[in-house]
């Protein structure tokens, strides 16, 4: 047992013309920005294919990620399989646009590229086509590894949970209750991640679990580690967290914590996460990793016992308690029972 988690009315081809619904990203984007890049980048797409995305349509990407091939390789799971249920090799993780108005210091994608706004969008019934088949193309050299599981390999071939996380604020992309709805359709759970900075979006989606990026306790640190395009965006962040107490999907609140930057203040972070009083919250470890390498240096990253200390500080503050851990990623789950319950709208539980 190599790693801990072994233990454990559009038609489909009709584009669809830009709406201006986010003047502020287009704007900025279409100008261009004069961003000093410490590395050579020829062109966007170029930079995306060499990280290992597959481009589906116009605007939307498709990416494996390492613990794809752990489990197909039958070494383990993420913990997303320990605490959720996810079979991580039948994990399609994709976004529909990969625009972001934040350039948080601890991603490990490119924030310091501009992303060209796409003149108009695809469908969803396109998007959720292509997904599907950048997927299947992406595995298929596992079929002929003696390494991968050949069962694992066929089931990887037929997707059933997509994490719409990849990269970008997937809430930009102006039919996303529909594209949630179109992977659904065909027996898909859907997993969807945002930075809570559109809630205008968010009251209109109804994912099977959604996730809410918290990553600072306060304004002054949201500046500093979250650089949003807008300072106004912090007055968002607050309107959706009281939407995520609304909502009947599962719903978890994710905090990345990078030392010296935002891993402090623990009863801070619990005031503004009564607010949307999730199912489950996940305290994460920034992870040395990426572009975020250019931004962070490698002591930034927490080992687990201080995400641990942490997430009990926190769970005294807001009456929850730690349902489960992993170790190998650095992240604790907490819930108000301290149990993993199984998810609303979740047709499979492990």
């Amino acid at each position: 047992m190599p790693l801990e988690e072994k233990k454990d009315n559009i038609g489909v081809n009709t584009p669809v013309i830009l709406e201006e619904e986010n003047p502020e990203i287009q704007e900025e984007n279409r100008n261009g920005e004069s961003t000093f890049l410490p590395f050579d980048i020829p062109d966007f797409k170029t930079l995306l294919k060499k990280q290992g995305y597959a481009l589906a349509g116009r605007h939307s990407a498709v990416k494996t990620c390492l613990w794809l091939r752990h489990a197909m390789n039958d070494q383990g799971f993420c913990y997303k399989s320990k605490f959720y249920g996810v079979q991580s090799h039948r994990c399609l993780q994709m976004t529909p646009t990969l625009m972001c108005n934040q350039r948080c210091l601890f991603c490990w994608r490119p924030t310091e590229v501009s992303v060209p706004v796409p003149k108009e969008w695809d469908s969803p019934e396109k998007i959720v086509e292509e997904s599907i088949a950048c997927q299947r193309k992406l595995v298929t050299g596992f079929g002929g590894s003696p390494n991968a599981l050949k069962e694992r390999w066929l089931e990887s071939n037929e997707p059933n949970n997509v994490a719409i996380s990849l990269s970008g604020e997937p809430t930009f992309y102006p039919y996303l209750p529909k594209l949630i709805e179109e992977y659904e359709k065909r027996g898909f759970t859907t997993f969807l991640v945002t930075n809570g900075t559109n809630p205008d979006m968010l009251a209109k989606i109804s994912p099977s679990q959604l996730y809410m990026s918290l990553d600072a306790p306060d304004f002054e640190t949201y500046l500093k580690v979250c650089q949003p395009k807008s300072s106004v965006l912090w007055e968002k962040i607050d309107e959706s967290l009281s939407l995520m107490k609304q909502k009947k999907s599962r719903t978890v609140i994710r905090t990345t914590l990078v030392k010296g930057k935002n891993m402090f203040k623990p009863e801070a972070y619990a005031r503004l996460i009564e607010k949307a009083s999730p199912d489950f919250i996940e305290i994460k470890a920034y992870m040395h990793l990426g572009f975020s390498r250019l931004r962070l240096d490698r002591s930034a990253m927490p080992t687990h016992e201080e995400v641990l200390e942490f997430s009990k500080e926190l769970a005294k503050h807001l009456g929850y308690e730690i349902a489960d851990e992993s170790e190998i990623s650095r992240v604790v789950l907490l819930s108000k029972n301290g149990k993993k319950s199984p998810a609303k709208r979740f047709p499979y539980y492990g």
